[in-house]
């Protein structure tokens, strides 16, 4: 006998929302046809644990529109699982706690106290933190405090050059990474930007020694600032790449990092100390407006 599709199933012109609807009753159903003489079962409930019960409406939303019907019902049987387990969990909790220590109103009033108090700071130094940081003061800032700027981990300045074996003029390359000729690093630009497989010619800026060991088969692990002092160009290879590499400058961890290296650090520490001082600033104009209008006693 041929059967028909079900018509519950069907979603009609209410769209996502009513096939959910149908899917939840057809849960409800159901998970609640085994009890359905029971007098603590309410009208609408889909769900029981103890004496909470889990009701419809609040899986309403639940289903994501366009969702299909098999997903949607899954969905909802996982939330309903997960309701179920917090809810036992929640009852054993209740039965196993003191009473003290059930006792949740102080955390909560701080918790919304510190909430509060965070949003508006923070909204606060939205509207009024000066986030422009000059290049003096950075530079002020490092002169005066370069003994706390010690490097972590060895530093550089490289050019960085990794090609396939079978990229033409491979000879030429030997040549442009090691010149100090600008014209030269215009025509090794050129170069990679058409052959390479990965290069890095911003010699200017100072980068981690170890992130370059990401990069290239060397095995310099043993020693790294060893490694540093007795290598400025590099030529290595694997079984379909060449890595060529020039060494421009390198800072040895515990010595002191430059000031090129730590700026953006500098900057954030500044802006941290102007929010500190604006927040601070706040707090002593709101006590004085307080005790001005009388609206704060110590007894």
């Amino acid at each position: 006998m041929k059967r028909r599709p079900l018509p519950f199933l069907s979603y009609g012109r209410y769209g996502q929302l009513s096939g959910s609807i149908v899917l939840i009753g057809l849960l409800s159903s159901i998970l609640f046809s085994f009890c359905k003489n029971k007098e603590d079962v309410k009208k609408g409930a889909i769900a029981r644990v103890y004496d909470q019960y889990l009701y419809g409406d609040e899986l309403k939303n639940l289903v994501p529109k366009g969702t299909k019907k098999e997903d949607s019902l899954a969905l909802i049987k996982k939330y309903i699982n997960s309701w179920t387990n917090e809810m036992l969990t929640l009852h054993k909790a209740e039965e196993n706690l003191s009473e003290v220590q059930k006792d949740v109103e102080k955390q909560l009033k701080d918790y919304r106290n510190s909430l509060i108090t965070y949003t508006y700071e923070k909204e606060l130094i939205r509207q009024k933190l000066d986030t422009l940081v000059r290049a003096g003061e950075i530079e002020s800032y490092y002169a005066r405090n370069k003994n706390n700027f010690e490097l972590k981990d060895n530093i550089i300045k490289v050019l960085y050059v990794k090609v396939n074996k079978k990229a033409p003029n491979l000879q030429k390359v030997k040549l442009l990474y090691r010149s100090e000729n600008p014209k030269d690093k215009e025509a090794l630009a050129g170069y990679c930007n058409q052959y390479a497989e990965n290069f890095y010619l911003d010699d200017n800026q100072w980068l981690l020694f170890d992130d370059l060991l990401k990069e290239i088969p060397i095995q310099a692990t043993y020693n790294k600032e060893l490694f540093l002092q007795n290598n400025r160009f590099i030529e290595v290879s694997d079984s379909s790449s060449l890595y060529f590499v020039n060494i421009k400058g390198f800072q040895i961890k515990n010595s002191i990092s430059p000031l090129a290296f730590e700026k953006e650090n500098i900057k954030n520490i500044i802006l941290n100390k102007r929010k500190l001082e604006l927040i601070n600033k706040m707090k002593d104009e709101v006590y004085k407006e307080a005790q001005l209008n009388n609206n704060v006693e110590n007894f």
